[in-house]
Order: structure tokens, then sequence, then C-alpha cells
């Protein structure tokens, strides 16, 4: 559908009938439930339901396999409206996101939970700590994986390279889609080792299996 004069990157009518979760308002949701008896996260959810051949799903390759960064600026936006309206983590400090291996990122250009991240600060205002975790191993793409595939294939990928940073911080952990949750729990248990340090997890989408 064409856009109109004053819309910008999708139409009023995609934005209104995006297929939105009630978990902002349900603390016991299914993405929060996923990291129960393995992290102790403060809190997690999700904004959109994720399914295939979806609005969501067009919009998440254009951003990750078309460079379309406005889209993921857009998508961080609307997550940060989310956060904000349902009062979600408003004790987080600042902003980290699930990274790329340098390889990956290479190729790609950008790291798509990066772009997201920026538009989670325009709403939020909180400082994002671009380097503070990283991916140490280049791994295969969790697709097609099961739960216990998925977890063996990241459980031991990343780490916290500059551990002051994130040291007496409630960080916000910003991903696209979830999934099973194998990565941002192999992520987030980094961060948690550290002194004193909290974690709340927030994606743009949920694809339920």
């Amino acid at each position: 559908m064409p856009l109109l004069q004053h819309e910008q990157i999708i139409c009023l009518k995609c934005r209104v009938t995006l297929p939105r979760t009630d978990f902002g308002a349900w603390p016991d949701n299914p993405v929060a439930k996923k990291f129960w008896g393995k992290i102790p996260v403060e809190g997690a959810v999700a904004m959109l339901h994720f399914h295939k051949g979806s609005k969501v799903q067009s919009m998440m390759h254009a951003l990750k396999y078309r460079n379309r960064k406005d889209v993921g600026v857009l998508l961080g936006n609307f997550l940060g409206n989310y956060i904000r309206q349902h009062q979600l983590f408003t004790r987080a400090d600042c902003i980290s996101t699930v990274p790329l291996h340098a390889d990956k990122l290479a190729i790609r250009g950008y790291n798509q939970c990066d772009v997201i991240a920026e538009g989670v600060q325009q709403i939020l205002q909180l400082p994002i700590l671009n380097h503070a975790l990283v991916r140490k191993q280049f791994t295969s793409t969790q697709t097609k994986k099961s739960r216990l595939e998925r977890w063996e294939n990241v459980r031991e990928v990343f780490e916290v390279s500059e551990p002051d940073l994130v040291i007496h911080k409630h960080i916000l952990l910003i991903d696209d889609v979830i999934t099973t949750g194998s990565t941002l729990e192999a992520c987030a248990m980094q961060l948690i080792a550290q002194p004193h340090t909290k974690v709340s997890i927030a994606a743009v989408a949920y694809a339920e299996q």
C-alpha cells in the first residue's frame, strides 16, 4: 500500500493492525516464563507476535537483510513507547544488545539489535553500552534448531569485555525476535555474573513455538 504524504516507513493502517501482545500488563507472560528457573531476570517482554508471512516478519527481514535501518529505528521507537506506557523496567540504568560476531558484523555492516536500541534510546533516554557485551565465537544460525541445540550453540559464546560498565547497573537487554530465549539467556547469564548487576529483557517480537 503506497504511503500518504504524512506517513513514514509504514502506513497508519499497518501500524494500527500490528499484532501487539498484552505482555506488558502480564508479569508472568510467556516470554518471562522462558527464563524461570534458569536466570533471575527482573522482567521480560516482547511487544509483537511474530508469524511467518506476516507484516512483522517482512519488517524484520527489511531491517536485517535489506539495509532498512529506518525500519529498525521505528520499531525501537515503538518498543520504547511500549515499555514506557506499561511502566516496565523504570529503574533500568542503561541499554545493551545481543551482539553479533565481528565476522558477521563485517558481512551485514550493522547489528540490527543496535539499530532497534537506537530507537528505544530516543524514547527512554538511557545510555547504550555498545561494547560491554561481546560475542567471542562465530556460531551457526539458530533457525531450525531445537531449544537444546540453540542453547548448546550459544551457551559459551558471549563475555563481558568491560565489567566496569555493568557493575551495579540494571541493564535493559534488547533483542529483535525471541524464540526459545536461549541467546538472551546466554547473554544475561554473563551480565548477571558481574557484581550487583541486574537484567531486564525486551524484544520487538515473540515467535511462539
